[in-house]
């Protein structure tokens, strides 16, 4: 299991990821300019219970769970703009660094 650093580590690497992902469609998709449809995006771990041992590390580590259950990075890529595609590469990315980890994860968006 890992401890608090470890998963700051992972949570770090993988928010780096989103913002790349985020940032490279922002300016090669979008031209650098916030058009066509917004929204929000989010990666989500899945099947960790809030009380196991690595449940009680996550939430040290700065993660909370949202409602359905799993623990939740909001924005991962942190990309200040409103288009949607923007922030699902982002959400996508991050999800591919949590998965290459051994956490059951998966990006989630929703349009505004």
């Amino acid at each position: 299991m890992q401890t608090v650093e470890e998963i700051k580590t992972i949570i770090a690497e993988a928010k780096q990821a989103a913002h790349e992902a985020s940032l490279k469609y922002f300016n090669e998709k979008l031209g650098g300019r916030d058009a066509y449809s917004c929204g929000f995006a989010w990666v989500n771990i899945w099947g960790i219970k809030g009380n196991t041992k690595l449940g009680k590390v996550l939430k040290a580590a700065g993660l909370e769970k949202d409602y359905s259950g799993a623990f939740q990075i909001w924005n991962p890529g942190g990309l200040s703009c409103q288009n949607i595609d923007a922030k699902e590469a982002g959400a996508v990315a991050a999800a591919e660094v949590l998965k290459a980890h051994g956490f059951k994860a998966s990006a989630g968006s929703r349009l505004d």
